[in-house]
């Protein structure tokens, strides 16, 4: 059974934030909010968690394609090679907020994702996801926790989403509604600007 923890953005409780971050690092799985929908994580690092997710969401872990949730620009560029001044400028007027970016990886992505070319780069405009990142080290997998409901896409209640996870994962964290709509993803990868998914971050920002 999960632990349901409820976290204020404004101001998240230390001691519960050490806890969940001592889950994150034991290989625990862990749902937490975003600047747009709930994310299912765990540490970049952990190959057993990282199956364990990959079990969940039916793919193989070599061919997932998730994103880092990092804490900030210096965080991300510990994992994406240089970039050009004008990929720089977008990202600065970009984040943290909705987007995830595809950005050339280099040579410190973690062992799980060393083959991957590419690798997608969220810093959210939320508090919560933010500070586990930054006291746990290393980013967070993102990967959306969709719903089987073909009506509502993602599920915004934190409460239905521990009900319907709550055998699933270690802590389900309530940091108040999520919203019903992805991040924009947007490819830098190539010295290209293209849009692969427009969602809830503005493309006016290219």
């Amino acid at each position: 059974m999960a632990e349901l923890i409820k976290l204020y953005e404004e101001n998240p409780n230390p001691k519960q934030v050490q806890r969940i971050v001592a889950v994150l690092r034991k290989g625990g799985l862990v749902i937490y909010p975003t600047d747009t929908v709930y994310g299912l994580g765990c540490d970049i690092t952990n190959t057993r968690a990282l199956e364990k997710i990959a079990r969940i969401k039916g793919v193989k872990l070599a061919k997932a394609n998730w994103s880092f949730i990092c804490a900030d620009l210096s965080n991300m560029s510990d994992y994406v090679r240089q970039i050009d001044t004008a990929t720089f400028k977008i990202l600065k007027r970009a984040l943290p907020g909705p987007y995830t970016f595809i950005l050339p990886g280099n040579n410190n992505l973690p062992k799980d994702f060393k083959k991957k070319k590419t690798v997608g780069i969220r810093v959210p405009d939320n508090a919560i996801a933010r500070i586990l990142v930054e006291e746990l080290g290393n980013p967070i997998v993102s990967t959306s926790i969709r719903d089987v409901d073909e009506v509502l896409e993602y599920t915004t209640d934190p409460e239905l989403i521990y009900e319907k996870w709550n055998n699933l994962v270690d802590i389900v964290i309530d940091g108040g509604y999520g919203d019903n709509v992805a991040s924009t993803v947007i490819d830098l990868s190539e010295g290209k600007q293209e849009v692969v998914r427009e969602g809830k971050g503005s493309i006016d920002i290219l």
